[in-house]
């Protein structure tokens, strides 16, 4: 059995979607505001969330997510957190890092406005890069490090049993 870490944790793992592209009602299941947990998909939920975005959805491409990782490795650099994993894909992104010192919340809105502001120099017309919050994890475990590092860098393309994952 794993010891309860009470202390401060020895990284988190982040994602967030980008704009329009995982809405509430979403099939794939959603996660309200209220924080009431995971819901299933429901179709009219979905539908009326389309109708009230403010612009298409929005997809990586190569180039922006190469960007991407670059902003948030540099940011990493600067702020001297030690950026374990990062993977930007066309619809979302995936960060684990070690940010002493912080809640996670600034350190994953430092990396989406920082990230909106390099995307928007090849995207002036967009305002909306990015959903509202993102998917917050603690990891408290090397066991549990590791197997986050694995799924960020080598579960994300294909089937390589990520539907198994805990995360």
């Amino acid at each position: 059995m794993k010891k309860f870490n009470a202390g401060e944790p020895i990284a988190y793992f982040f994602t967030w979607t980008t704009y329009g592209t995982w809405l509430p009602g979403d099939h794939r299941g959603w996660n309200p505001k209220d924080g009431s947990g995971p819901q299933t998909g429901n179709q009219l939920f979905e539908e009326m969330a389309r109708s009230q975005m403010s612009e298409p959805e929005f997809h990586l491409c190569t180039v922006d997510r190469e960007l991407v990782e670059k902003v948030i490795r540099k940011h990493c650099e600067i702020r001297q957190w030690t950026l374990h994993a990062v993977n930007p894909r066309s619809n979302h992104v995936h960060v684990v890092v070690t940010a002493p010192g912080y809640e996670p919340e600034p350190v994953y809105e430092q990396f989406k406005a920082w990230c909106t502001r390099h995307l928007k120099v090849s995207h002036k017309e967009r305002e909306n890069f990015w959903t509202e919050r993102a998917s917050r994890r603690w990891i408290n475990h090397e066991e549990d490090l590791e197997a986050a590092i694995l799924y960020v860098l080598e579960a994300q393309d294909g089937d390589h049993g990520a539907a198994s994952w805990s995360w």
